[in-house]
């Protein structure tokens, strides 16, 4: 409730800044919010109001990293402030940590068996990572980095380097280089390994890309709809009061979440299949 208040002041003073109105119809103006080719809406962070006012000329630019930036402050400082005051008896926060970390485990366990202790770190850290920054398009003065391809895309290609790097140091060279020929085992699967081989190599190149488009089109696709309806919202202003901004984008922010949420779990789902495909064969036919 308390974001929602604040989000709807942050709507709610167009008289005072009229540019506010450019920035969440994705107009330009001056320094609009959309990139230079008419990018998509979004609405305005907390570094679009800095680069108003100082016109630096590089701060927004760098808005995704910097927000980018925030989410992994955090995660930082949950941790450190859960590992150094942790406690045989958890307080509330505490436990909500360790409840979220059990949950992921649980989930990752469902999948890879005796290897999700190993693997849970990274894509447990990976879910949580992505869910915040899929979030922070929704809080007020906030931005989505999950709304850059150049975010979504290193994620993605993260992604893809651990996959192939845990598949080479779990079954070797030799081992990996036969599983992307397609596994042959007799005289029809060796004669196949000229068709088998690129096919796989293709298949392997083409997972990042498809992680990074399908977080980037529906994080954008939210965060715009929204910011389409926020302008919407001040656009009829005048004909309800003079300093009040309708908030109609409020039913999409419970999509937002649900969508942000499946979105993220989606992502961490389809890395921990990836991993589990290059796991020695023996050990995940379960």
């Amino acid at each position: 409730m308390l974001v929602y208040f604040a989000h709807v002041l942050a709507i709610a003073i167009p008289k005072a800044m009229p540019w506010l109105m450019v920035a969440a119809s994705g107009g330009h103006g001056e320094g609009g919010h959309g990139d230079d080719h008419g990018g998509p809406s979004h609405l305005p962070s907390l570094v679009y109001y800095l680069e108003h006012y100082l016109h630096t000329g590089w701060l927004e630019h760098w808005v995704n990293i910097i927000y980018a930036f925030v989410t992994a402050i955090i995660l930082i400082i949950i941790a450190q402030v859960v590992y150094h005051k942790r406690e045989m008896m958890p307080g509330p926060f505490q436990n909500a940590v360790e409840m979220v970390v059990e949950g992921l485990y649980n989930f990752f366990h469902s999948i890879l068996g005796k290897d999700a202790k190993q693997y849970t770190p990274f894509l447990g850290t990976l879910f949580v990572y992505i869910l915040i920054n899929n979030w922070m398009g929704m809080i007020p003065l906030g931005h989505s980095p999950s709304t850059s391809l150049n975010i979504t895309l290193s994620l993605a290609l993260l992604v893809f380097f651990y996959a192939q790097w845990t598949g080479i140091r779990r079954n070797g060279l030799g081992g990996y280089l036969h599983h992307l020929a397609g596994s042959p085992r007799d005289a029809i699967g060796w004669s196949m390994v000229i068709l088998m081989f690129p096919l796989h190599i293709i298949g392997e190149l083409a997972k990042p890309m498809s992680l990074a488009l399908r977080l980037f089109g529906n994080i954008t696709g939210e965060d715009t709809l929204i910011a389409v309806f926020v302008g919407m919202g001040i656009a009829i202003t005048p004909f309800i009061a003079d300093f009040v901004g309708i908030p109609l984008q409020t039913p999409f922010y419970f999509l937002g979440l649900l969508l942000s949420s499946v979105q993220a779990l989606v992502f961490a789902l389809l890395a921990t299949i990836y991993i589990l495909l290059m796991l020695p064969h023996e050990e995940h036919e379960h």
